[in-house]
């Protein structure tokens, strides 16, 4: 089956009598596009991201539309034949029925991280590589181990994971970090991340790992705004992890250590090309000593120790 995609471009103040319009002529399940919008998202999600995509930003300049979709049945042409008659200068394609709920899993495939891990999608099979298998189902929330700010953090980690460590992941995100920790042998981690979901997430991923409670466990808040929040957290940790955006990790730098064990080690990345210098004066500043700093496509990694 094919669908008939629907488009109309228009002023940003029309969306809304115009979605009235297209609905009373027989349209649903409408897509806005829209450059306020976009912005305004952005600016709502800070902590999340220190850029956005050159391509992206361009596709949504000057961009305000309404979409809509249209079965390429008898119906679904009376209805575009009533919208085409309104709206002359609607544009239209065609597209082809797809698995829309699925086909985004074709972009996923295992991914070797420094020299002992390999990313694995949950659906896929573990490749007999000699690797350990850490296996995930990429969802809404960050950290599937495509990106470079991950894959730099999974590799520093292979340093200074061992028995007996206990792990923080601040910005835990997909759960990932923690997980790769423990699979190389750390004892116990917890995490912690703004997105509410990311408890379920992290402890759904925990288990395709064999990782349970007992070992993973993961809390929703803001660990710069919620002083209980870091109570519960704890102190003590061997190795802390955060993965998140400079703007974050910079006033984190302030308080990691008063979780940090003597001589723990803090891993940060997610810290795009254009901080580095800065990152390291503040993490210099606020007592933690470089042991190292790495960069892939134009993300920055720093390992820190606590000289206590």
């Amino acid at each position: 089956m094919r669908w008939i995609e629907v488009r109309l471009d228009l002023p940003p103040e029309e969306i809304d009598i115009r979605c009235e319009a297209l609905a009373a002529l027989g349209a649903e399940g409408f897509v806005i596009e829209n450059e306020e919008d976009f912005h305004d998202f952005l600016e709502n999600n800070r902590q999340y991201w220190d850029y956005v995509d050159e391509e992206l930003e361009a596709h949504y300049a000057g961009l305000s539309r309404i979409k809509c979709y249209l079965a390429d049945d008898e119906e679904g042409r009376a209805i575009l034949a009533r919208i085409q008659a309104a709206y002359p200068a609607i544009q239209t394609a065609f597209i082809a029925d797809s698995d829309w709920e699925n086909n985004w899993r074709d972009y996923y495939q295992p991914i070797e991280v420094g020299e002992r891990l390999v990313v694995v999608p949950e659906w896929l099979e573990t490749p007999e590589n000699g690797r350990i298998p850490l296996r995930l189902d990429p969802g809404l929330i960050f950290g599937t181990g495509s990106h470079a700010t991950t894959r730099l953090c999974l590799a520093a980690l292979e340093a200074y994971a061992a028995p007996g460590k206990r792990v923080l992941d601040l910005g835990c995100g997909s759960g990932i970090l923690g997980i790769g920790a423990l699979l190389l042998g750390c004892d116990y981690c917890v995490g912690c991340d703004i997105d509410p979901k990311a408890p379920e997430v992290a402890a759904a991923n925990a288990a395709l790992n064999g990782i349970g409670p007992d070992r993973f466990r993961v809390y929703a808040g803001d660990v710069l705004q919620d002083h209980g929040l870091r109570r519960t957290l704890g102190e003590g940790y061997e190795l802390v992890l955060a993965n998140i955006v400079a703007d974050v990790i910079l006033p984190l730098s302030a308080i990691v250590r008063t979780h940090m064990a003597p001589g723990g080690i803090f891993i940060c990345s997610g810290i795009i090309e254009g901080r580095q210098d800065e990152l390291h004066a503040v993490l210099k500043k606020n007592g933690l000593q470089i042991l190292s700093h790495t960069c892939a496509e134009d993300w920055h990694c720093f390992v820190c120790r606590d000289p206590r």
